[in-house]
């Protein structure tokens, strides 16, 4: 990310140089344990859950699903969650890092907030899976959860977390890629940008659900954009590595 910029430790001491490479190091490595974090659980989703394919289940199938399941499936919705939070956590380090602060203060403020709510909405909305849906699932054939499932899969599924959750973060993303284009680490900034594209666009498949209209297409340009985060996030923590080195 910073690699091509002139370094802060210079006419520093040893020590002290060492100091200020430390938050490099410690957000790059972060960045590169979040994009691993947000896989492992949703490998283990599609696995033990079909999920993503799972939300476009009859809503008694996908509740008896989930109660079949038992309880290490709210563990890994849990852990799910927990990744969204991490974000919420880590962006605002990642966008005010390299004295970004001072050198593009609209850019680096814009990408903290929205980076901070963008895994915070993804959270709201994944918490859904641990703290409301248990108690459907205990009743999978009965009509009233089945469209309490609905309802809840349409605001805090698809409204709080994928569409306003994957649109901050799509901003998030690109704020922080224009950064790096400016700092010269052009191939992982046009990665970036590439993401945030991706993600913008797949959140029309809310849009067109709401619209009676296929969002399938919306769907699969989503999952391209979350691989392209994942890809984002290593190449990003690697550049704040070699920052560090």
């Amino acid at each position: 990310m910073l690699s091509n910029a002139p370094s802060a430790a210079v006419g520093l001491s040893q020590p002290q140089a060492a100091r200020a490479a430390r938050p490099y190091l410690g957000l790059g490595v972060a960045a590169i344990a979040l994009a691993v974090a947000f896989n492992v659980p949703f490998s283990l989703l599609a696995a033990m859950f079909d999920y993503p394919n799972v939300l476009r289940r009859p809503a008694g199938e996908a509740l008896a699903m989930f109660a079949a399941a038992g309880p290490d499936l709210i563990l890994v919705w849990y852990g799910f969650m927990l990744s969204a939070l991490a974000l919420a956590v880590m962006a605002p380090g990642l966008a005010v890092s390299g004295g970004r602060i001072a050198a593009r203060p609209g850019l680096a403020i814009g990408a903290a907030v929205t980076g901070a709510l963008a895994g915070l909405a993804q959270a709201v909305g994944l918490s859904r899976w641990i703290f409301a849906v248990p108690a459907l699932a205990a009743h999978p054939a009965d009509p009233a959860s089945a469209q309490a499932f609905a309802l809840l899969n349409a605001w805090g599924g698809v409204a709080i977390g994928e569409h306003i959750g994957q649109l901050l973060t799509a901003a998030f993303v690109a704020q922080a890629a224009l950064m790096q284009f400016g700092e010269r680490a052009r191939i992982t900034a046009a990665l970036g940008l590439f993401t945030a594209f991706t993600l913008m666009v797949g959140t029309g498949e809310g849009l067109a659900i709401a619209l009676g209209r296929s969002g399938a297409l919306f769907a699969v340009v989503t999952i391209v954009g979350f691989m392209g985060l994942t890809l984002w996030l290593i190449a990003t923590g690697v550049c704040l590595i070699r920052r560090r080195a």
